[in-house]
């Protein structure tokens, strides 16, 4: 609804879709790009989507997307901030160590290890599709 309306006004505005979760949907209904914070995790997969979108690819991206939202409820199911795991899973895609979170953020906790790992598994999954 807000992407109509603010093209129904004639501004110049440039409109991005918000939820990771709904970049395909947000995409199609005319919203120009996204914001999110899971595409630093895995920035190739949202640049894949943009793609297959434009291409009208859209049942390849439906399952890119899911692949996609399971890495994100994945990361957003651990103790500690989903930031705090988007940066474990970032030293394990890239060997860097980015640090952690900063207050009021909560660093990971003990257990999140495995979250850590499974959502890596994920990323790596989807960049596979």
């Amino acid at each position: 609804m807000f992407v109509r309306q603010a093209k129904m006004r004639g501004r110049d505005i440039v409109v991005f879709n918000g939820p990771d979760e709904q970049f395909v949907g947000g995409r199609l209904i005319g919203a120009e790009g996204g914001i999110g914070g899971t595409y630093g995790v895995m920035p190739e997969v949202y640049i894949k989507l943009d793609e297959l979108i434009k291409k009208g690819e859209f049942e390849k991206a439906r399952e890119l997307q899911n692949a996609a939202n399971e890495v994100t409820y994945t990361m957003c199911s651990a103790q500690g901030n989903m930031y705090a795991v988007a940066k474990a899973v970032l030293k394990m895609r890239t060997g860097k160590d980015f640090g952690s979170v900063r207050a009021p953020l909560l660093p990971l906790e003990q257990g999140d290890e495995k979250i850590v790992e499974k959502a890596f598994e994920l990323v790596e999954k989807a960049l596979s599709l």
